[in-house]
């Protein structure tokens, strides 16, 4: 008999571990995918050009098609097999992300970077749900933080190794390294894991999950839209009215069917609502991060891909040790009190990078700080998902966990990026620019494009259009720091009063 068909008690040893191997590479493949073309963006748009909206989705649609198909991708694991949604969604993202760099246009990428994310979201939530079937007890809590640190090692050095590839043999490698990563785990799934479904399951909410998929995308593409097309244009508004209407309906259904996609009735906990918040916090105060400063070290300060990368490895690389260091601090202190003091850090830094930026002062010690600010946080947030909530309820609310935080990223990738574009928008008004030309202009500074809007604008001085964009990036991270500060204060009122036992038992 085949590995594949034993039980849990039976299985030899070394199966659980290989298959634990094949997740670990389904794990490093999201901040990879995420990461990498964050970097490479700039050589994208030198070499394919495309407006800044549709560069944006390069990046956002990726994002956005991931969290918003965590939860129904989680639903179709436990109905059809968590084994056969593993290998679909491997096969989805590995056919998409081959064809990425076959692609002929910016647009043809952002379909396909739509599929990437809904077939990594599919591998992801598979594998989860097949290793919480292969391990339990302690044990269990040990082979999710080995993901966890997988995670972070993609995040350390995905800037990194996109640096490194896009000055070396090319951009479209950022995309085929990971499809290798991919297509290497597929026949260890194949063999090793065994197939195995959830008995209670009855089908997925798809009324709840088109309603919340619709309603997310509407709103991200809207806030994409605004600073293009101006905040008061019919399209921005439609689409913006149509997210909320979808948002309303998704409420509406989920408090009526039988088995929701989301229990909204976890809601009236407020440990449990401090967890959400928690968890989309590293949205604004980190990832938003990820995002602009490769198109600003390369686009705008000159630097090269890879120069960018290693500047980048000073924000990642604490995320390699600090969460360890918070699971064991957690013996001692709440775990909300150490996440409050976690985003506190992380305020600060934010506070010197807006700063040492605005001086041209080198940035890697503010982005160190940040970085370890928002380890503390990072290594205990996915223990409180479970712990806030009754233990029967705990795959749910890691479900909804997951979902928050990846969808905070989207929006916060949509939010901070329009409100750079208006702002830089609004500093260029004294040029006498026609709405529109301002408006194209502010939207390519946003990404750090600066070489085209010296081209689309060869009368104003070029020391002059950097200038704008430093004023209102700084004002931008200080704003950031403003709302990290907020939420830390929010998460020790609902999260830092009290030990969480589980935490410590299991740190």
């Amino acid at each position: 008999m085949s590995p594949s068909h034993d039980t849990p008690d039976n299985r030899p040893e070394a199966s659980r571990w290989l298959l634990l191997l094949a997740a670990s590479l389904t794990a490093v493949l999201i901040p990879l995918c995420f990461t990498g073309p964050a970097v490479v963006l700039p050589a994208i748009a030198h070499e394919l050009g495309g407006s800044a909206v549709a560069l944006s989705w390069i990046v956002n649609g990726y994002v956005l098609a991931y969290g918003a198909a965590m939860m129904a991708a989680g639903s179709l694991a436990d109905v059809y097999g968590r084994k056969r949604i593993w290998l679909v969604g491997l096969a989805l993202f590995c056919a998409t992300t081959l064809a990425i760099p076959l692609a002929g246009s910016v647009a043809a990428i952002d379909v396909l970077r739509l599929l990437q994310g809904a077939g990594g979201s599919a591998a992801f939530a598979a594998a989860m749900a097949a290793l919480a079937q292969e391990f339990d007890g302690p044990i269990r809590t040990r082979v999710f933080s080995l993901l966890g640190t997988t995670f972070g090692v993609g995040l350390a050095f995905g800037p990194l190794l996109a640096g490194w590839l896009t000055d070396g043999p090319g951009w479209r490698w950022v995309f085929l390294v990971p499809a290798a990563c991919a297509l290497a785990s597929v026949p260890v799934v194949v063999y090793f894991c065994r197939e195995t479904r959830d008995p209670q399951a009855r089908g997925l909410d798809w009324p709840g999950a088109l309603s919340f998929t619709a309603a997310l995308s509407l709103f991200t593409y809207g806030l994409l839209l605004a600073p293009e097309q101006g905040w008061s244009s019919a399209p921005v508004i439609v689409t913006l009215v149509a997210s909320a209407v979808l948002l309303a309906a998704f409420i509406v259904i989920e408090g009526r069917v039988e088995r929701p996609l989301l229990d909204l009735s976890l809601f009236s906990q407020w440990r449990f609502v401090g967890v959400q918040l928690l968890g989309a916090s590293p949205a604004f105060a980190y990832v938003v991060l990820i995002v602009l400063l490769p198109g600003r070290f390369i686009g705008v300060e000159g630097q090269g891909a890879l120069q960018a990368g290693w500047t980048m490895l000073a924000l990642s690389a604490p995320l390699l040790l600090v969460p360890f260091l918070a699971a064991l601090l957690a013996k001692h202190f709440s775990a909300g009190s150490l996440s409050a003091s976690g985003l506190l850090i992380v305020a600060g830094g934010l506070l010197w990078l807006a700063h040492n930026l605005a001086g041209g002062v080198a940035p890697d010690a503010p982005l160190l700080m940040i970085g370890i600010g928002i380890g503390l946080p990072w290594g205990l947030m996915d223990g409180l998902a479970v712990s806030v909530v009754e233990r029967e309820r705990a795959g749910m609310a890691t479900g909804i966990f997951n979902t928050v935080r990846v969808s905070a990223d989207a929006v916060a990738i949509a939010v901070v990026g329009a409100l750079l574009a208006t702002l830089i928008a609004t500093q260029l008004a004294p040029l006498g620019l026609a709405p529109a030309e301002r408006l194209a202009s502010a939207n390519q500074l946003a990404i750090g494009n600066l070489a085209a809007v010296v081209e689309q604008l060869p009368q104003v001085p070029v020391e002059q259009l950097r200038g704008d964009y430093v004023a209102v990036f700084s004002r931008v991270l200080e704003l950031l720091a403003g709302v990290t500060l907020v939420v830390a204060g929010l998460v020790f009122v609902l999260l830092g009063r009290e030990r969480a036992p589980v935490l410590a038992a299991e740190a």
